[in-house]
C-alpha cells in the first residue's frame, strides 16, 4: 500500500488528482519527481492499468530514474493469462515514443519498418554529397551549419530563422528537399523525423492516431516548459480526446528559449484545456530561506509568469555573500581561496562546492586558479578550456618551435590551416621516417623522401619546414623578444585566426575561439624573468602548462573534486556551497539579451543559478575583464539591484565581523586536524 502521508498537502493534492487536466506548477526544489513517480504508482493502484499510462521526459537518464523509482513503488506484476510480459508504464523520451510508433506505423508514410536512425555523423556526411554535387568550385559552405538551420527550420525555430544569415538560409531551403531524398533512398531518418514523420502519420492516418489514444490514456510530461512546437502538437493530439494530460514544470525555469522552447507552451495552457486544475509547490526541500527569498525577490521582476513563492522549513541561513573584485583573474584567485578555506577551516569537501558561470570562456581564468592551487575540479556543460581545439593547435605550435621532432604536435598542425599537406601525405612522410629511423621533420627536410612527391607537395612541404625554422631562429635572437610579440606575429604568417572564424558555424563562436586564443597568447610573458632567452621562458610555460594536465589526468579518478558548471547546465542540480561569479552586465544579461528581448530568459537563468544553493550562495563581479589580453570595463548586472539588501552582506563586510569563541575553538580545532 502507498503511503501518501510522507507527501505534503500540496504534492499530495498533485498525486491523487488522476482524471482529467492537470498542471503541476513545480518549483525549484519542491520534490517534482517524486510527485511524478508517486502518482504514477498512485494511478495502478487505483486500478488504471499500467501499459495505458506514459511518462514523457527530455533525457534517457531522467526516464531511467523515473522508472527505477516507479518501479520500487509499485508491487511486481502477476504474470498475464495469455503468458506474455506483465504490463509497465511507459516512461521514456518524446524522441524514443515517436520510434515506438512509428517502428508499428511507419510502413503507412512509405518506408519500411526497419528504418535506420542517423547520427550527426551521418547526416553531416549525406550533406556534404549533396554539397560537392551542387556547389560551384572553390566555394566553401559549412555542412554542420546547414544541418544546424534545417533542424530549426523542422522544429519551427522562427526566432532562429529571422536570426539566419540569408544567404545560408537559401542554400539550406535549395539543399533540404535534397536531404529528404536522400534519406528516404536509405530508408533513414534522423532525430528531427522522429516526431514530425510522428505528427505527419497523426494528420494523414487517422485510425493510427486513435490506436496510440486508446493505448496511452494517462500521459504525464516532464519539464513541460521546454516543449517547442513539436513536441507540444504531439502532446495535443494524442489528449484532445481523453483530456487526461499531466504536465509538470516551472515556467521560472525556461531557460532554453535559444532552442526552440515554447514558455507559451506551459503559460497558456487554460486556452487548450480551460478546466486545468493548477497544483503549486512551493515548499522548498533545498534551501534556506534566505536563498529562496532572494530568488523569488528576484523573478518577481518577470510580468509574464505564473506567480509563486517558494518557502522552506530549513530556517532563515547566513546572508547571501556579494563580492566585487578588480579583475576575473582577481576573481578566480579569491574564490579558489574561499575553497580552499571552508575545505580546511570548515572541513567543507570539495564535492560540496561549485562554481556556477554564465559562458565558457569564463572557465580559463577560474581552470588556471583552480590548477595552480592544487585544487582538484570537474568540468560539467562545457569543454576544458585546455582541451579546446584551437588551444591545443597553438600548443602543438608551441612544442613545434621548442622540439621539430615532435612527430605528435607535427602531425597535428601540418595541414592546420590548409596548406596542401593532405592525411594521405602526412601518411607517406611518417611511413619514411618509420624506414629511416628519423622524426617526420627529418624526412621532409630529406631529398630522398620529397623527390617522390608531386611538385605542389613538395613546394608545400618545403615552405612549411622553412616556416618552422625561421621562427624557431628568433626565439634564440635575443633576450627583449615579447613571446606575446612572436606569437602574434606567426599566426598572422599563417592566417591562423582567420582560418578559424571561417570554420565556425556563427560569427560569435568564432570570436570566442578567437578570444580563447589570444587570452592564452597574452598570458606567454606572465610571470616569466625578462632575463632567460625567449626560448628557455618559452619551455618553462609549456612545462608548467603540461605538468598541469598530468596533475589534472591523475585528479580525474578521485571523486572529492570542485565542480565547475556552466548555468545552463546546473538546472536539476544543487550544491551545499555555490560561488556565481561573473555576474556583470553584458554576461548577466548576455549583451545578446538586449536584441533579441530575451532579458526575461536571462531573468530566469540567474534565478536557476540561485536555487542551486542548498546551505551558503556567494556572489561576484568584477570591475574589469580580460579580452584579447586587455582589460575591457565591466560594470555589475542589474539583477543584483533586485536582491532585497537585508538578505545580502558585502564580502569586506563580512571578514570584519568577529568570530565566536565556540567557532574560533572549531575552526581552530579543524586547522589543526588537517594538519
Amino acid at each position: 500500500m502507498l503511503n501518501l502521508n510522507t507527501l505534503n498537502p500540496q504534492q499530495r493534492q498533485a498525486v491523487e488528482t488522476i482524471r482529467g487536466p492537470v498542471l503541476i506548477l513545480a518549483g525549484a526544489g519542491t520534490g517534482k519527481t517524486r510527485v511524478i513517480t508517486f502518482r504514477i504508482a498512485h494511478m495502478i493502484e487505483k486500478g488504471v492499468a499500467p501499459g495505458q499510462i506514459l511518462g514523457v521526459t527530455f533525457t534517457n537518464k531522467a526516464a531511467r530514474e523515473m522508472q527505477e523509482r516507479v518501479g520500487k513503488l509499485i508491487p511486481r506484476p502477476a504474470k498475464r493469462a495469455d503468458g506474455g510480459k506483465p504490463e509497465r508504464p511507459t516512461v521514456c523520451t518524446f524522441h524514443s515514443l515517436c520510434v515506438r510508433i512509428l517502428r508499428q506505423h511507419i510502413e503507412r508514410l512509405g518506408y519500411k519498418r526497419n528504418f535506420v536512425i542517423y547520427d550527426e555523423s551521418e547526416q553531416i556526411g549525406a550533406i556534404k554529397k549533396i554539397l560537392s554535387q551542387i556547389s560551384a568550385r572553390g566555394e566553401k559552405t559549412d555542412p554542420a551549419l546547414i544541418l544546424n538551420l534545417l533542424s530549426r527550420y523542422k522544429n519551427g525555430g522562427s526566432r532562429a530563422e529571422a536570426l539566419a544569415d540569408p544567404s545560408v538560409s537559401a542554400m539550406a531551403e535549395h539543399i533540404r528537399s535534397r536531404y529528404e531524398t536522400a534519406l528516404r533512398a536509405c530508408n533513414a531518418v534522423d532525430f528531427d523525423d522522429l516526431i514530425l514523420l510522428t505528427l505527419k502519420l497523426f494528420k494523414e492516418h487517422p485510425e493510427a492516431l486513435e490506436a496510440c489514444r486508446n493505448k496511452y490514456r494517462y500521459v504525464m510530461v516532464d519539464e513541460y516548459q521546454d516543449t517547442n512546437a513539436a513536441q507540444f502538437n504531439l502532446v495535443h493530439l494524442l489528449t484532445s480526446e481523453h483530456r487526461n494530460l499531466c504536465v509538470v514544470g516551472d515556467d521560472d525555469q525556461s531557460i532554453y528559449g535559444w532552442r526552440g522552447a515554447e514558455i507559451t507552451n506551459l503559460l497558456d495552457m487554460e486556452k487548450h484545456y480551460p478546466e486545468v486544475k493548477v497544483v503549486k509547490l512551493e515548499q522548498n526541500y533545498r534551501s534556506t530561506n534566505t536563498i529562496l527569498h532572494a530568488a523569488n525577490a528576484v523573478i518577481k521582476h518577470n510580468v509574464r509568469r505564473r506567480g509563486k513563492q517558494l518557502w522552506s522549513q530549513k530556517g532563515q541561513g547566513e546572508k547571501i555573500t556579494l563580492q566585487a573584485y578588480s579583475s576575473d583573474e582577481a576573481e578566480a584567485r579569491a574564490v579558489v581561496e574561499q575553497i580552499e578555506y571552508a575545505r580546511v577551516a570548515k572541513r567543507i569537501p570539495w564535492s560540496d562546492q561549485a562554481i556556477l558561470f554564465r559562458t565558457n570562456i569564463q572557465s580559463r581564468s577560474l581552470e588556471t586558479a583552480l590548477r595552480q592551487a592544487g585544487v582538484r575540479y570537474h568540468l560539467i556543460g562545457g569543454q576544458s578550456y585546455f582541451d579546446r581545439r584551437e588551444v591545443r593547435d597553438f600548443l602543438a605550435y608551441l612544442k613545434l618551435f621548442i622540439n621539430p621532432n615532435d612527430d605528435v604536435s607535427l602531425l597535428r598542425i601540418a595541414n592546420v590551416p590548409a596548406r596542401s599537406l593532405s592525411d594521405v601525405t602526412m601518411e607517406r612522410l611518417l611511413a619514411a621516417s618509420h624506414e629511416r629511423h628519423c622524426s617526420v621533420f627529418a624526412a621532409m627536410k630529406n631529398p630522398l623522401v620529397t623527390t617522390t612527391l608531386l611538385t605542389k607537395t613538395r613546394g608545400s612541404i618545403e615552405e612549411f619546414v622553412a616556416f618552422i625554422e625561421r621562427t624557431r631562429v628568433q626565439l634564440h635572437d635575443g633576450q627583449s623578444l615579447s613571446l606575446q610579440v612572436w606569437a602574434e606575429r606567426f599566426l598572422a604568417e599563417i592566417g591562423y585566426l582567420d582560418d578559424l572564424r571561417r570554420s565556425e558555424k556563427t560569427p560569435e563562436a568564432a570570436e570566442n575561439r578567437v578570444r580563447n586564443l589570444k587570452d592564452l597568447v597574452a598570458t606567454l610573458d606572465n610571470g616569466q624573468p625578462a632575463t632567460p632567452q625567449p626560448a628557455e621562458r618559452l619551455h618553462a610555460f609549456l612545462e608548467e602548462i603540461t605538468l598541469d594536465n598530468e596533475r589534472e589526468e591523475e585528479q580525474e579518478t578521485k571523486g572529492d573534486a570542485v565542480t565547475l558548471i556552466t548555468m545552463h547546465s546546473c538546472k536539476g542540480l544543487e550544491f551545499p556551497h555555490v560561488y556565481i561569479v561573473g555576474v556583470e552586465d553584458g554576461l548577466l544579461p548576455h549583451s545578446r539579451s538586449k536584441l533579441e528581448g530575451t532579458l526575461d530568459e536571462e531573468r530566469r537563468l540567474f534565478y536557476v543559478a540561485i536555487t542551486r544553493a542548498m546551505q551558503s550562495l556567494c556572489i561576484s563581479h568584477c570591475a574589469g575583464r580580460k579580452k584579447y589580453g586587455e582589460v575591457v570595463p565591466c560594470h555589475p548586472s542589474p539583477f543584483l539591484r533586485e536582491l532585497p539588501p537585508e538578505l545580502v552582506e558585502m564580502g569586506d563586510e563580512k571578514g570584519k565581523q568577529p568570530v565566536t569563541v565556540d567557532s574560533g575553538k572549531s575552526r581552530f580545532d579543524a586547522l589543526r586536524a588537517s594538519l
